[in-house]
């Protein structure tokens, strides 16, 4: 039973070893100004799976740094943005891209904040109302206070 249970933590050990992918540090080298430029133009398109609030071209996590890699590649293997984008969307899902599709399944992520700003001016037109018409026992109190001033 022992052996059962160290031979599992040992296979869980080297998968974790194995996942660990060891990039080179060295800066990406570009063949020339348009293949520069695109790259620049498609990362800035792409959100960095880690740090969620940051492109591929503004994250130094070292997945952001591995997909800069794999989207160059991608590009001189003659991929279309397109492609690369589908890619990378089939692999990380639509939230790798900065401006996903309008579809069925994101209409809350394009219309949402504007149905929450709605919503929100809908309260506050509400409580506006509300504190601008007096009560019915309010406005008889008014009206008494009135007669008792003359």
């Amino acid at each position: 039973m022992r052996a059962l249970l160290l031979a599992f933590a040992l296979m869980l050990c080297s998968a974790s070893a194995v996942a660990q992918v060891a990039t080179d540090a060295t800066p990406l080298r570009f063949t020339d100004a348009g293949e520069e430029k695109r790259f620049h133009a498609l990362v800035s398109e792409l959100r960095c799976v880690m740090c969620q609030n940051q492109s591929l071209a503004d994250s130094n996590a070292q997945i952001a740094v591995d997909l800069r890699r794999e989207v160059l590649e991608l590009m001189r293997k003659g991929k279309s943005d397109g492609e690369i984008k589908d890619f990378l969307v089939a692999r990380y899902g639509e939230f790798v891209l900065y401006r996903p599709q309008v579809e069925s399944k994101t209409w809350l992520l394009w219309f949402g904040p504007a149905l929450v700003l709605l919503a929100g001016g809908i309260v506050v037109v509400g409580a506006v109302r509300r504190r601008s018409r007096p009560s019915s026992a309010q406005a008889a109190t008014d009206d008494r206070n009135e007669e008792q001033e003359w």
